[in-house]
């Protein structure tokens, strides 16, 4: 049976009915907006093993998790970085999204650091050489880069990893506490194949395939 749907809010949902709700934001909120990457996004960037890259289409919206070793989002100048597309699971929803809707949106995200990244911008795919060739892990390469025109750019605050405790042990999980990844497939989807097989399958992909 599907779920009820909560009942339609009365207040709150216009531009102007929210920011009476919230009021207006600090004046240095309004003016950290930057439109090129300065020192601090630059080292930032370069110290960065993993973002969220949210793309959008006419089918709806979709974030996903990128990462690498520090500094694998390459900055080419002020206003362009490249991130390498390496091997997921080929269901290429960003790639989908960004083939016809270039807009995007990156979080950036420290280890240790509650303070996060956020840029916005536009995207290309390119799958020339001379772009693959920024990357080579064991002689492996991508098979396509992003290359991210910057609109925006802007240092945001640390209350919500801060609330999260992300990087605090306290909120970290006993693994045990929640079924394999094999095994929640299995509970989720029609297949064939048993939970031991897709658990053993996804360990040698992460083991063989991350490049």
């Amino acid at each position: 049976m599907e779920s009820a749907k909560p009942e339609a809010v009365e207040n709150g949902t216009s531009q102007a009915a929210l920011r009476e709700l919230y009021g207006q934001p600090m004046e240095r909120a309004r003016l950290k907006t930057l439109r090129r990457l300065d020192e601090h996004c630059r080292s930032f960037i370069a110290r960065s093993p993993f973002l969220c890259l949210g793309t959008g289409s006419a089918e709806g919206a979709d974030v996903t998790p990128r990462g690498d070793s520090p500094g694998f989002v390459q900055v080419l100048n002020d206003v362009t970085l490249a991130v390498p597309d390496w091997p997921g699971n080929n269901r290429l929803d960003s790639l989908s999204n960004i083939a016809s809707n270039p807009q995007v949106a990156l979080l950036f995200l420290v280890p240790g650091m509650d303070e996060t990244l956020r840029v916005n911008g536009t995207a290309e795919i390119t799958t020339n050489p001379e772009m693959l060739a920024l990357w080579n892990v064991n002689g492996k390469r991508p098979k396509s880069v992003l290359v991210i025109t910057v609109r925006e750019a802007f240092l945001h605050c640390g209350k919500a990893l801060i609330r999260a405790r992300l990087w605090r042990e306290d909120y970290k999980i006993d693994r045990s506490e929640l079924p394999p990844y094999g095994q929640m497939l299995k509970d989720q989807i029609e297949i064939c194949d048993t939970a031991e097989q897709i658990q053993a399958s996804v360990l040698e992909a992460y083991a063989k395939k991350l490049y």
